[in-house]
């Protein structure tokens, strides 16, 4: 679905951050203490570097998941590039940015489980949207109507991807910036937009 079409929330870093405490005090106060934290790659890093600062955790690692369609159309989730540390008799804090449809989180546990042998496996997140089939031990913010979420680490990708799906194509940054304001009711850092708009090609 374009994201013209839809309701679209964009998260600063101050907001991130402000979750990401909520998310390592929910951790802390529920007593667990991993002793390992595995990101999954790309939307995990950024969240699990933080839980990792918090919670006084050393060791990190991660893998990554990828999302590909097939000729039906239809998302399939597959480990692109596989875990290579061994977490045998470990507690694992397996991290991402969001719960959306679920499939991330049962391939990569799945995952964990096939190639080594933890003694725990908990999950954390920043959004959970009620859609997905899994729910993550510990959220801080639950979506009940489904929408499109940008994290600071992924705003230029998103805001490149929403710039050439523009219809007319927009000239400057600042129509993009009106239209983001007109329908999504978004006021995006003008520098950030720049650079996106740079980026597209359109410039």
């Amino acid at each position: 679905m374009s994201r013209e079409s839809q309701h679209w929330e964009l998260v600063s870093w101050e907001l991130f951050y402000d979750m990401a405490r909520q998310l390592a005090f929910m951790i802390h106060e529920d007593n667990y203490q991993p002793d390992i934290i595995i990101a999954i790659a790309r939307g995990g890093y950024t969240p699990a570097r933080i839980l990792s600062d918090y919670l006084g955790v050393m060791d990190m690692t991660s893998f990554k998941v990828k999302h590909y369609r097939s000729t039906q159309k239809e998302p399939i989730a597959i480990i692109e590039h596989p875990l290579a540390a061994d977490v045998s008799g470990q507690k694992i804090l397996l991290v991402d940015d969001v719960s959306d449809t679920g499939d991330t989180f049962e391939v990569a546990i799945d995952h964990i489980n096939e190639c080594t042998n933890p003694s725990e496996v908990r999950s954390a997140v920043l959004h959970h949207k009620t859609v997905s089939r899994y729910k993550p031990d510990y959220y801080t913010r639950e979506v009940k109507e489904w929408h499109w979420i940008t994290y600071p680490w992924a705003i230029i990708e998103d805001m490149t991807a929403y710039i050439k799906e523009m219809r007319p194509a927009p000239t400057s940054a600042e129509q993009v910036a009106q239209k983001l304001r007109a329908e999504h009711s978004i006021e995006a850092p003008i520098q950030i937009l720049s650079d996106a708009f740079r980026l597209s090609g359109l410039r």
